[in-house]
């Protein structure tokens, strides 16, 4: 009988899954609080939320697009770091434009981010996303 309770937990053991680990990712540089958490880190796959090119010391967005996108990079790069990931462990991008003539300028500077092995990516063309002055949005999914 204890051989065929040991049988019985062993397979459901290996049928049922186990209780997901959830790990918020929220570094120093972001400010805490509002309606998000910049990351969610679930069994070593990191789910970042969309980035913006937004300065986060002075919480205003560039004017130069070019320097937006370097912004919103490096804020997705803060995260990555803070959850002891790089730019190497991203497996996925999505990309929202509000203007898609911006793409060759963004993809310039994205390929400088990515250089090889570059993760499957999505852009999209987008009206207009929830901070007005911003050009672009950048949600990236990493895994170790």
């Amino acid at each position: 009988m204890k051989l065929t309770c040991l049988f019985a937990v062993v397979l459901l053991g290996a049928t049922v899954p186990l209780l997901a680990e959830k790990k918020i990712i929220q570094p120093k540089e972001f400010a805490p609080g509002g309606a998000f958490n910049p990351a969610v880190l679930v069994d070593g796959t990191l789910y970042v939320s969309g980035q913006i090119g937004r300065d986060l010391k002075t919480q205003k967005v560039p004017d130069n697009f070019e320097a937006e996108v370097h912004q919103a990079l490096d804020n997705i790069g803060i995260i990555l770091r803070e959850a002891k990931m790089t730019y190497a462990d991203v497996v996925s991008v999505q990309v929202y434009l509000t203007d898609m003539n911006l793409f060759q300028p963004m993809n310039a500077i994205y390929t400088t981010y990515f250089k090889t092995d570059r993760p499957s990516r999505t852009t999209l063309g987008v009206v207009k996303l929830a901070v007005p002055e911003a050009h672009i949005e950048i949600t990236v999914t990493a895994r170790h």
